[in-house]
């Protein structure tokens, strides 16, 4: 009989990394675990009591430590279970099934780079709920079968995220496509768009 096994997902506050590795559910449960970023900066700490589990989890959107704790069964078992930064209510750590790790991380990963970004000043973001609009449009844009690519051929791509807009970067060529992040009607183009091209030089 396979070993049943969870995943489980933190954002390293040190690299900024996102860290996701697999543990068995029959090692959570005797003794807990202790997942590390290969960076050697930070680590997720997992003890196990009678019913339930206490976390030690490093937070990758503010650079604290958070306690806390949950029941065994949700961290066992199901989807998932997701913790919370108490500063910035954004998920800081996910443990579950593999996928509905790996999309959470990458949704954290993308939020904590635009919190990076906008630094001490709350106002860097023109309007912060746009832009997150745009990054998840985006993100849906990039799922689709060549959704984002650059005409000399490439498919690999950056993203900069700034005040106003976000430029998408080709890692082949550097030729950069600037999308407006700024207003609802950039949302709304942008919304209009099934593939997004960026022009070579």
């Amino acid at each position: 009989m396979k070993e049943e096994m969870r995943t489980i997902g933190y954002l390293c506050p040190a690299c900024h990394k996102r860290v996701i590795q697999q543990r068995s559910v029959f090692a959570l449960s005797a003794s807990g675990v202790v997942v590390s970023c290969e960076c050697g900066e930070s680590s997720l700490t997992i003890e196990a009591e009678e019913n339930k589990f206490r976390l030690s989890v490093p937070c990758g959107v503010c650079g604290e430590e958070h306690l806390a704790e949950c029941s065994a069964d949700k961290l066992l078992h199901g989807r998932g279970i997701g913790l919370a930064c108490p500063d910035t209510k954004m998920l800081c750590c996910f443990i579950g099934e593999d996928y509905a790790v790996e999309h959470e991380m990458e949704q954290l990963s993308l939020a904590a780079a635009k919190e990076r970004e906008q630094g001490d000043d709350p106002a860097a973001f023109a309007d912060s709920v746009i832009m997150y609009e745009i990054l998840s449009e985006l993100k849906e844009i990039a799922a689709r079968k060549d959704g984002i690519t650059c005409s000399c051929g490439s498919k690999s791509y950056g993203m900069e995220i700034h005040s106003t807009y976000v430029d998408l970067v080709c890692k082949s060529c550097g030729a950069k496509l600037r999308i407006p992040a700024a207003t609802d009607e950039d949302l709304d183009r942008l919304c209009c768009r099934m593939k997004l091209q960026i022009k070579s030089e």
